[in-house]
């Protein structure tokens, strides 16, 4: 068999590796470096060109990531770094070799050179070899077979315990049952602060800011490159797109406040919001932060100013930052009565008529997981809603505090109390970035401890279907408990890995925490 042949996805039973009838046995050959080796062939699954993947945080050197594989999360292994080689790109002749003793995992080989027949008289030992790999990793070796001198048999097993051992309890069921549950989080802030705080996602109208109760939010997504147009509609309707297979209204919140209206750019965002169990998108210019707003600090609109009809929108102000900043609170009820909403969720209603969809509407709790997410570099993150305490900017300096943890980036003064503030960047290992306007701080309890942690983005609030979130692969015994779930958005081809908040932070790191805060 030819590289040729192998170099497509080979999916399915595999030729055994068992001597047959002449007490010949198969193994694929490949290359990795200077070197040719060997692996049987029964646990090869396939053979595939090397995916896109999604980094890992405080996973081995050799973990390149995780792909998505026809829908299942696949990790994908460095041979070069795992056998001590100098590292390179992968290229056209590159090929991940998915491998499964236990759980499934691609090798990423430089060439995949053939696979033979090998009568098992043939395969000798190891003692006494003189060669660049640890003769611990290897199981035999073959000579003059397939045009090579001397080709190494790889012990894949030895392998993966040496640069993953926590791979090799994936066999325990407890352990994955354990992760398939959602961490547990503190739900005591969401109702001993709602009677003195609102919560408020916040966003910008041509250079205005208002919010909406994030109560009232099912999820902010980006806007999408198709929007079916809805014809004789008013002009505050944007169209219909679709939302997870259903039918989502849409309506830009500029026409409805009679500004003008430039085409949405990557910073536009849809906010969808739901009312008696109805949805709809509403686009905005661009999302800010989560707020926790005192009431003392709102005040219902001047009456002077107050409009009825279908400008009743907006009810209450936010002073902020000493009456600096002000914010405009938008009646989701209110809302729901203007014209142009009506008028969108009845031309969505005809449509689901035609084509035997449905309107987007609220599945409840049960069906669905919403997440914050947010990025550090290109790789996206979520975090559970319940756990967010709210989103704020990064101020131009942090306060440093003598003797602080470790993980203590510095303070800010959130509002009269003190925030200790954690790069997340550095607690997950990952490189460090030069502040920039993009950072946001987000704000998490974690057993009762505000700490704000700042990621380069924070991109959208997303309700992740429950069928989509699965374990992560466990590569490192830390990842195995801050990251222990993913989402894998088939669909959108998409991976996001879930924080655990509850792990971000040591017990004596929350001590702290609670000493700063204090």
């Amino acid at each position: 068999m030819t590289q040729e042949s192998l170099s497509e996805s080979t999916a399915g039973p595999t030729a055994s590796s068992e001597p047959d009838g002449s007490g010949t046995c198969q193994y694929v050959t490949f290359t990795a470096g200077d070197e040719v080796f060997a692996v049987e062939m029964a646990p090869v699954q396939e053979i595939i060109r090397v995916p896109e993947v999604v980094r890992v945080p405080l996973a081995p050197p050799t973990l390149e990531g995780l792909a998505n594989l026809r829908g299942k999360v696949l990790p994908i292994v460095s041979l070069r770094r795992a056998l001590g080689f100098a590292d390179r790109e992968s290229d056209d002749a590159s090929r991940a070799v998915v491998i499964d003793i236990g759980q499934p995992m691609g090798f990423v080989v430089d060439r995949v050179a053939s696979v033979v027949g090998v009568d098992a008289s043939k395969i000798e030992g190891v003692q006494g070899i003189g060669s660049t790999v640890n003769a611990d990793l290897l199981s035999g070796l073959i000579k003059d077979v397939g045009g090579h001198a001397m080709v190494m048999v790889l012990n894949f097993e030895k392998l993966i315990a040496q640069e993953f051992a926590q791979l090799s309890q994936l066999g325990q069921s407890h352990a994955l049952a354990g992760a398939m549950e959602p961490s547990s989080h503190d739900q005591g802030h969401a109702t001993g602060s709602s009677e003195e705080e609102l919560h408020l996602v916040s966003f910008d109208v041509m250079g205005q800011e208002y919010a909406i109760a994030i109560e009232d939010v099912q999820e902010i997504v980006q806007v999408p490159d198709l929007i079916i147009k809805v014809p004789r509609a008013q002009s505050h309707v944007i169209g219909i797109m679709t939302l997870r297979n259903r039918l989502l209204p849409l309506v830009g919140l500029r026409r409805m406040f009679a500004m003008p209206d430039p085409s949405a750019n990557e910073q536009s965002r849809i906010v969808v919001v739901s009312i008696a169990g109805t949805s709809v998108g509403i686009v905005v210019d661009n999302v800010n932060e989560v707020l926790r707003v005192p009431r003392a600090d709102v005040e219902g609109m001047p009456s002077m100013l107050a409009r009825s009809g279908d400008m009743a929108d907006i009810t209450d102000i936010c002073r902020l930052a000493g009456g600096d900043r002000l914010v405009s609170i938008v009646s989701t009820e209110n809302l729901f009565r203007h014209s142009a909403i009506q008028e969108a969720l009845t031309a969505v209603n005809a449509q689901d008529m035609q084509t035997g969809t449905t309107t987007v509407r609220d599945a409840g709790a049960g069906d669905d997981e919403q997440v914050v997410v947010f990025r550090l570099g290109s790789e996206e993150f979520g975090v559970p809603i319940d756990s967010v305490q709210e989103i704020v900017r990064v101020p131009e300096t942090l306060t440093h505090v003598p003797k602080a943890p470790d993980a203590v980036e510095g303070v800010i003064n959130l509002r009269g109390s003190v925030l200790p503030v954690v790069d997340l960047r550095r607690r997950l290992g990952l490189a460090s970035v030069a502040r920039n306007e993009g950072q946001r701080i987000v704000v998490l309890l974690i057993k009762g401890a505000r700490t704000g942690f700042i990621v380069d983005a924070v991109a959208e609030v997303l309700k992740v279907p429950r069928q989509a979130i699965e374990p992560a692969p466990r590569v490192s015994a830390e990842q195995a408990t801050l990251l222990a779930r993913m989402a894998n958005i088939d669909k959108q081809k998409r991976m996001l890995q879930l924080i655990a908040p509850d792990h971000l932070l040591s017990s004596m790191d929350l001590a702290g925490m609670a000493e700063i805060s204090a």
